[in-house]
């Protein structure tokens, strides 16, 4: 069976919002090893419907021969969770608009590799209360952002994680990768 793998950019106050505009000073050789360790893991995308407008506008416009990361991300399959979007461009993108918890488990039967996300955090939120979401993946980076969309807003439900892995980057950076407990 096929996973789904979450993997977000996060700061100590959970903000996952708007990552570029506070994340790349902190992007190192052991930060690019481990999104592209993920990455490579990942045969198939699925996103939110906000994170592929974002990855719909800029990745498909990167020369693939000169970015390895557009070369992927352009050739895989990808797998959006919207009730709105109804003519993607994006090339080989697949919209999940009805049942999506019956489709993503459809998914994850098939044969193939992990199912990659990255950003979306509306919908890792509503995979992991579902108990769709297989693994969780968290950059944390040491900074405070203040304000923006966190991971887990108030009233959040109670989901029990285990940590099954982690690593200090030489920024302060941690990588932590957790399952449902």
């Amino acid at each position: 069976m096929r996973k789904i793998v979450a993997g977000l950019f996060i700061s100590l106050d959970g903000v996952v919002e708007a990552p570029e505009t506070w994340h790349f000073p902190y992007l190192d050789e052991e930060m690019r090893q481990a999104v592209a360790a993920q990455l490579a893991a990942a045969d198939a995308l699925l996103l939110g419907r906000r994170t592929y407008d974002v990855f719909a506008a800029h990745w498909p416009h990167q020369d693939a021969g000169q970015d390895p990361m557009a070369a992927t991300l352009n050739a895989a399959p990808k797998y959006v969770v919207s009730t709105t979007l109804t003519d993607p461009a994006w090339a080989n993108t697949t919209v999940i608009a009805a049942d999506p918890r019956k489709e993503l488990l459809r998914l994850k039967e098939s044969p193939g590799g992990d199912i990659g996300m990255s950003g979306s955090p509306t919908l890792v939120t509503w995979l992991l209360r579902e108990g769709l979401l297989d693994e969780l993946n968290l950059l944390v980076h040491p900074l405070v952002v203040g304000t923006g969309r966190r991971l887990f807003e108030p009233g959040s439900a109670r989901i029990p994680l285990t940590l099954t892995e982690s690593a200090t980057f030489g920024t302060g950076v941690l990588n932590l990768t957790y399952t449902r407990a």
